[in-house]
C-alpha cells in the first residue's frame, strides 16, 4: 500500500529534517576518509527479526535526498509479514553514499516497521471476531501520518487524524457545559448545528448512564472509557436495543493479554495507545555485499 500524497509529504519534510541533523554542514567525516567518493558498490536492508514491514518508501527518500544517483529497489512491500534474515531492499550506487544514509533510512524503517508489527500482534489477537482495531492521537510530534501509516501496514485502522476531521466530545468538554441541564444532548446539538453529517460524531462516556444519554442524542458513535468487561457487555445490549446504528468503541488502558475479552463483548471498535506510543523498534539492519 504506498503513502498517500500527504504522507509522501511528510515523509519528505521528516527525511530532510533527519538528514541535515544527521550531516550538517560538514558531511559524513568518516566515509569522506576511508571511502573513495566514486567507488560503487551495493548493499542489502536486512531484517534482524520477524514482523511486518513498513517504512521503505521513507527509506528510499532519504537514500534520494543523500544522493539522487543510489537506486533503491524493494524485494518486499510494506505490509509484508518478514523473517529473520529476510531481504527487504537492495540499495545499490556510491557506497559513500550508501553509508552515509545508512543510518537514518534505517531510523525509518525501525520504527515504522516497529508499530506495524505491534499492530499486527492486537489484530492477531482479536482473529475471527467483527471488531476493528484503531490508533489514536498518541502519536510522536511530528510524525503523524507516518506512525497512522504504519499501523495501517499492520491490518490496523485510523482514527480521526487531528482535531480537525472528527468531532470527539470528551468529559472536559462535557465539564464546560455542566450548567446545562442536558450537557451531552447540548453537545451533539451544537456539534451537528455547526457541521451537520459532514464529520464524524462521538461522545466519551465512563458510565452507563451517561450512554443512555448519549444514545438518545444519537451520535456517530460512543467512546466507552475504562469500562469494566460486565459494563462493556450491558453497554452493547443497551446499544442494540436502543441506537443499533451506533457504533461502540471501548478504550483505556488495552493490552494483548485483555484485547481478546474486550472484542467478545460485542463492541464494534477498540482504540490502543499502545499501537504508537509503545511500540518497540524492529531490529533491520544493512549489510554491505559487494
Amino acid at each position: 500500500m504506498p503513502l498517500t500524497p500527504e504522507e509522501t509529504e511528510d515523509c519528505q519534510r521528516l527525511a530532510t529534517l533527519a538528514v541535515e541533523e544527521d550531516l550538517d554542514a560538514t558531511g559524513d567525516v568518516t566515509s569522506q576518509i576511508l571511502i573513495p567518493a566514486e567507488r560503487i558498490g551495493m548493499a542489502v536492508l536486512v531484517a534482524r527479526q520477524p514482523g511486518v514491514l513498513a517504512g521503505l518508501p521513507a527509506a528510499e527518500l532519504t537514500f534520494a535526498l543523500v544522493d539522487p544517483t543510489l537506486i533503491m529497489e524493494s524485494v518486499r512491500p510494506d505490509g509484508s509479514s518478514v523473517q529473520a534474515g529476510d531481504r527487504l531492499a537492495v540499495v545499490s550506487g556510491r557506497i559513500h553514499s550508501i553509508l552515509t544514509g545508512e543510518r537514518t533510512a534505517l531510523n525509518f524503517v525501525q520504527h515504522l516497521s516497529g508499530i506495524a508489527t505491534h499492530t499486527r500482534r492486537f489484530v492477531d489477537a482479536v482473529a475471527g471476531l467483527a471488531v476493528k482495531i484503531l490508533d489514536t492521537r498518541k502519536t510522536t510530534p511530528g510524525w503523524r501520518l507516518l506512525e497512522k501509516y504504519a499501523v495501517r501496514q499492520g491490518g490496523g485502522h485510523n482514527q480521526r487524524l487531528g482535531l480537525y476531521d472528527g468531532i470527539l466530545i470528551k468529559d472536559n468538554h462535557l465539564a464546560a457545559l455542566a450548567r446545562e441541564a442536558d450537557p451531552i444532548t447540548e453537545a451533539v446539538r451544537l456539534a451537528r448545528g455547526k457541521y451537520g453529517t459532514s464529520l464524524p460524531l462521538e461522545i466519551e462516556v465512563d458510565t452507563l448512564a451517561q450512554l443512555d444519554a448519549a444514545l438518545k442524542a444519537l451520535p456517530d458513535m460512543v467512546l466507552l472509557d475504562n469500562m469494566r468487561l460486565s459494563e462493556l457487555r450491558e453497554a452493547v445490549g443497551r446499544r442494540n436495543a436502543v441506537a443499533p446504528g451506533v457504533l461502540l468503541e471501548a478504550s483505556g488502558g488495552v493490552t494483548l493479554a485483555t484485547i481478546r475479552a474486550i472484542a467478545e463483548t460485542g463492541v464494534d471498535r477498540i482504540s490502543v495507545g499502545a499501537l504508537t506510543h509503545s511500540a518497540p523498534a524492529f531490529d533491520v539492519a544493512l549489510d554491505y555485499v559487494q
